[in-house]
């Protein structure tokens, strides 16, 4: 017998809260937000009462999950946000089969942004690593799951359980972290082994890696060779971060550029994934401007760049593209035109990891989001990513993309495209698949017959979501975790 991760249902199972991922401040909700939540709560318990069943029987049914996001339109329809809304029939909230229909489907979703944490390994033992370690297991609230002295919590057990049982992801890309190798809560050879474990379980084509690189540490160009023994399938970079507070540019003569020439020279994929935007607190902003990605982009077309986090700016209003609105998503939909590229050509992708997870539960500004990248970058040029394990299972996140719409009234005002199910089925996993080499039906047929999908069907048999944000989700919280970490992330 397990114990129930939410015995009372006082979570929903779609998240609107002001978890940060640990990179930033927590965003405060707005009135807006809290009324949603609010309405949101009290409409679950009467649908519950009227189907006779617990709350938490209910929210963990599909139907709790359509409920919950129809009850997010009332509230911001009451509210008078009229560019984005979630598409589903109202009868969804009370018909299982419906909600199904509406809030599941099987798109290949493929998720290039996971996290995991070694909880064994070494990396504990570095002045980095002690940093990290005080961190994880005091400042994110998915360390209350761990035991004392442990980060079980964020282990590969939990990695499988939030990213394939919890949620409907297809194929998972492990991430690197910032930070230099010897204090990294997730060295090489962790991914590895949490790599092999997906695709032991998963028929061999469910799991990749990357290899994180910090281009501004001595040794990084040698250190670059010896990660291609693990079979990495793209470079992961975070310029921003610097041990002295500064970073670099993707395009400077002196670190950017010898970095992607090594990466041509090299016998290793040609992708580089690239931290741009989601400024990393007490390192220099200048460095987190995606800018540069446009620019290193243009100057290597046989290079795929896929800028993670798009950009985006926690806490700052995202309207329609305005050129001379130098921040958030704005900034690097400019630096895309500015460098010439077309939509749907050319070797520059967005990835929506922290992006759509911030904006969802604003409807208006998800709208806008993207409905510019829909406009500018185009649909096959924008990927799929959650930032998972941080924000707990991305389900929700995938639900909410699933059914989101942008409105009429903002399609005709701005030229935004209707969000078709070919364009979400492009950007939940079709552009990666392509970008990555990977087959999707291969891993669809995989995955009806292979042990992720064996565990699945039990597990759906009487499932335990927990529903929960993990990070800091106050000022206090956050400003503890950067205090532990000696004042800035790293």
């Amino acid at each position: 017998m397990y114990c129930d991760l939410d015995p009372d249902g006082a979570r929903l199972p779609i998240k609107i809260d002001t978890t940060s991922n640990g990179e930033h401040f927590p965003v405060p909700l707005t009135p807006d937000q809290h009324c949603a939540n609010k309405f949101a709560h009290e409409r679950v318990s009467e649908l519950a009462r009227k189907l006779g069943l617990s709350r938490r029987q209910f929210l963990k049914s599909s139907a709790g999950a359509a409920a919950t996001l129809l009850a997010f339109n009332e509230a911001h329809a009451q509210r008078g946000h009229t560019g984005g809304f979630f598409d589903i029939p109202a009868e969804a909230a009370l018909d299982v089969e419906l909600a199904q229909a509406t809030v599941g489907g099987n798109e290949f979703i493929f998720d290039i942004q996971n996290h995991v944490v070694d909880p064994n390994a070494g990396w504990k033992s570095t002045l980095n690593g002690r940093r990290w370690q005080l961190v994880l297991e005091n400042n994110f609230v998915q360390a209350a799951k761990c035991a004392p002295g442990s980060l079980d919590c964020y282990s590969s057990v939990q990695f499988i359980k939030d990213v394939f049982l919890d949620a409907d992801t297809s194929a998972s890309v492990v991430s690197a972290l910032w930070g230099p190798p010897d204090g990294n809560p997730t060295p090489i050879d962790y991914a590895v082994e949490v790599r092999e474990l997906v695709n032991a379980l998963g028929d061999g084509r469910r799991g990749l890696v990357h290899g994180g690189v910090m281009p501004n540490l001595p040794g990084a160009f040698d250190y670059m060779e010896s990660l291609l023994q693990y079979d990495i399938a793209a470079w992961k970079l975070y310029p921003q971060w610097g041990e002295n507070g500064f970073g670099y540019y993707m395009d400077d003569e002196e670190t950017g550029v010898p970095f992607i020439e090594r990466v041509r020279e090299l016998d290793g994929p040609k992708i580089i994934c690239a931290h741009r935007g989601l400024p990393l607190p007490f390192l220099a902003y200048e460095y987190s401007h995606p800018r540069d990605i446009a620019s290193a982009a243009k100057m290597f077309p046989d290079v795929t760049f896929i800028c993670y986090h798009s950009g985006f700016e926690p806490g700052k209003t995202e309207g329609p593209y305005d050129p001379n609105q130098d921040e958030g998503v704005n900034r690097f939909i400019k630096a895309h035109e500015d460098q010439g590229f077309r939509r749907n050509e050319g070797n520059l992708y967005a990835e929506l990891g922290g992006v759509w997870n911030a904006y969802r539960g604003i409807p208006d500004q998800a709208a806008h989001v993207i409905g510019k990248l829909l406009q500018y970058f185009g649909e096959d040029r924008i990927c799929w990513g959650t930032d998972t394990v941080w924000h707990g299972s991305p389900q929700d996140q995938i639900q909410a993309m699933r059914t989101f719409q942008i409105s009429e009234e903002f399609q005709e005002t701005y030229g935004y495209p209707a969000i078709t199910p070919e364009i979400k089925a492009k950007i939940f996993g079709l552009n990666s698949a392509r970008v990555y080499g990977l087959s999707p039906d291969d891993v669809r047929r995989a995955a009806q017959t292979d042990s992720v999908a064996t565990y699945k069907a039990n597990y759906r048999n009487d499932p335990n979501p927990g529903f929960e944000s993990y990070g800091p989700k106050t000022r206090r919280e956050f400003l503890n975790f950067l205090s532990m970490n000696g004042g800035r992330p790293g």
